[in-house]
């Protein structure tokens, strides 16, 4: 016997959620027509990068949504020592933008040749989509005259 509805609610885990997401997006941008196939090799994707990179989208979303809802995150910061008095903002300085590092300016740099790359990959998509739809049109017109 089936039960139309159920009061259970099941707990998902922390940082599910952000990997279902990113997922998402990617089969939305790229439309594959094999889905599981394509999840199976953006996982392993993710897996390798974040191997790499000692990265975890899935624990830094975790985190965000944690900071976002519950506001744990600022909770995590201990007390500060006794003895050791926090710094006020007067005493705190900050580096110019000028005396960044090379490493900062270099990854800098590599994101904005990234953001222009996926920018004219968007545009190529867009115009060959143009020219298939051009060319149904044409299919159309040449299978009606």
């Amino acid at each position: 016997m089936a039960i139309p509805f159920s009061n259970t609610h099941c707990r998902i885990p922390q940082g599910f959620g952000n990997l279902l997401e990113g997922l998402t997006r990617e089969i939305l941008r790229e439309q594959p027509e094999n889905i599981p196939a394509f999840a199976a090799a953006y996982f392993a994707d993710l897996l390798e990068k974040r191997e790499k990179t000692n990265f975890d989208p899935a624990e830094w979303g975790a985190k965000v949504d944690d900071r976002f809802y519950n506001n744990h995150a600022f909770k995590e910061q201990g007390p500060p020592e006794k003895g050791k008095p926090r710094p006020s903002a007067k005493e705190e300085t900050l580096v110019p933008v000028s005396e960044a590092s090379e490493e900062d300016k270099d990854k800098e740099e590599n994101a904005a040749v990234k953001i222009q790359a996926v920018f004219r990959g968007h545009l190529a998509r867009e115009e060959v989509k143009k020219m298939k739809k051009g060319d149904l049109q044409e299919e159309r017109t040449q299978e009606n005259n």
